[in-house]
């Protein structure tokens, strides 16, 4: 790998390696190798790797301390909030029936239908899919395709409950409708858990206690965004039963049951006939490293003033715009979200003035030296997003120049 133009860059682990770094200014998404972990997390990771544990205490120690942070009876560390999701839908299938759990992603026999709206349909809840659950959508998006205003709307959930429903799904987006409290008094009615993809949605920090308290059963959440954890680690919390199912079909139980010991704080031994086998859930297992990195990163997010986080993320973004100011074609913008969520710069591209269109300058900012990634999620609109949750010391300077030099800018 030739030298990069960013000395810093040469002198890392993958510099080494010969693997090109980047500098991210899109956010931890899983493609760009998730965010920056904290020096204490890393640290924490590593001191963890020196030791055996018995990984069911070190779950139901885990447990107990997601449960205290988000206001959940239970809790678990998994690969992902992905797995949080693969795993909360098993439980929601399977309960605490051994048998069920040996046969998923089978599930003859059991209902395995989880509602969803179709507004809220996305790439990830394949995850609910891998369990062996069949998704059914409700509603018509409507207000997103331009025909008109409506969504997703109560009655047409509850339409869709039948006896081969397991579950009702919630992606937690701005824009999802009915509101979660609506979803739960039905599902409360119907005798129905309701699961939450809450993998993005941190900050703002209430959100770690919001959705329980506002009466979901499981909740998933991402440890490699803004909790600054392991970028293999989520959270699922939730109720103790569906949580202990979930571990149940994660955990290695390679023993006779006599012999048994599974943390009382994680699982009720009392209450099964006896040991499933190595589950659905073992191909997203989770390691001593990352469950140790996710709760030290947890514990520091809680500890932290969020307002001064905010503050440091704004200063950031407030260094891009000024170096990107004055040039002709691109009108700026700088979101600040008063510290409600991660503060952005857009820059909105007159491809007529420029001769260059947004998806074009962000092929030639991930190509050239050193490689920058944007967000591109508004490519489409000609618009350029630029977040600062993964920027390291220098960054800026280094986006500013780049950015000037693709856009034919001098200062």
């Amino acid at each position: 790998m030739p030298a990069s133009a960013d000395p810093r860059l040469n002198e890392s682990i993958y510099g080494r390696l010969g693997v090109r770094t980047i500098i991210n200014a899109s956010g931890p998404s899983t493609r760009l190798s998730g965010g920056i972990m904290l020096p204490e997390v890393a640290q924490a990771m590593a001191e963890a790797s020196q030791w055996c544990v018995d990984l069911g205490e070190l779950q139901g120690r885990a447990s107990e301390l997601i449960a205290e942070a988000t206001g959940a009876e239970a809790g678990y560390v998994t690969a992902g909030a992905a797995a949080a999701l693969m795993l909360g839908t098993a439980g929601c299938l399977a309960g605490l029936d051994p048998a069920r759990m040996n046969r998923l992603p089978d599930t003859t026999g059991m209902p395995d239908e989880v509602i969803v709206a179709r507004s809220q349909r996305n790439m990830y809840d394949h995850a609910v899919a891998q369990a062996g659950a069949r998704l059914v959508e409700v509603g018509i998006p409507d207000r997103f395709s331009g025909a008109g205003v409506r969504d997703a709307e109560i009655w047409e959930y509850e339409a869709a409950v039948s006896e081969r429903t397991a579950a009702i799904l919630f992606v937690a987006q701005g824009h999802a409708e009915p509101p979660l409290p609506r979803i739960v008094e039905l599902a409360r009615r119907r005798g129905l858990p309701v699961i939450v993809d809450a993998a993005a949605q941190l900050p703002p920090a209430d959100n770690l206690k919001r959705f329980i308290a506002e009466g979901a059963d499981l909740v998933a959440f991402s440890g490699g965004k803004a909790l600054g954890g392991p970028q293999a680690s989520g959270i699922l919390a939730g109720r103790r039963d569906l949580v202990q199912s979930a571990a149940l079909q994660q955990l290695d139980h390679d023993t006779y049951f006599e012999q048994w010991s599974p943390p009382t704080s994680l699982i009720d031994k009392s209450r099964l006939a006896g040991v499933p086998a190595s589950g659905i859930g073992r191909v997203a297992k989770c390691g001593k490293e990352e469950i140790v990195g996710l709760l030290t990163a947890l514990r520091i997010f809680l500890e932290q003033d969020h307002d001064q986080v905010h503050g440091r993320w704004l200063a950031l973004c407030r260094d891009i715009a000024a170096g990107l100011e004055g040039i002709a074609g691109a009108e700026l913008a700088l979101i600040e979200r008063n510290g409600k969520g991660v503060p952005e710069v857009q820059l909105k591209l007159d491809q007529t003035q420029l001769g260059l269109s947004a998806a074009r300058l962000i092929k030639q900012l991930q190509d050239g030296d050193p490689s920058v990634h944007v967000n591109h999620a508004r490519a489409r609109e000609d618009v350029i997003v630029l977040g600062p949750t993964c920027l390291r010391a220098g960054d800026v300077e280094l986006i500013v120049k780049r950015m000037r030099a693709e856009l034919g800018a001098t200062r």
